[in-house]
């Protein structure tokens, strides 16, 4: 759908029915496209997300036989008393 700016000014909330309804808008001024309007993307699900984490972990190279964790690769920055050595 293609519409001008005083259209979608005077129309605003049709048109965003529409929109929320999955389509897509062209906005014109002076018969040139200055903007889209688009619906709006819902947030992947929890396995969306947890697909996605598993993806990216697979890239990583594998750990090396002795080498730290994430979570204990700075402690040779700390001394006993967890303070900076």
């Amino acid at each position: 759908m293609q519409i001008s700016v005083k259209e979608a000014q005077e129309n605003l909330d049709q048109l965003l029915d529409r929109v929320e309804n999955g389509e897509n808008v062209l906005v014109t001024r002076d018969g040139k496209t200055v903007a889209r309007i688009v619906p709006a993307k819902q947030g992947l699900s929890r396995e969306e997300r947890h697909a996605a984490l598993e993806r990216v972990r697979a890239m990583a190279p594998p750990r090396k036989p002795g080498e730290p964790t994430a979570d204990r690769s700075h402690d040779d920055l700390y001394d006993e008393d967890g303070l900076p050595a």
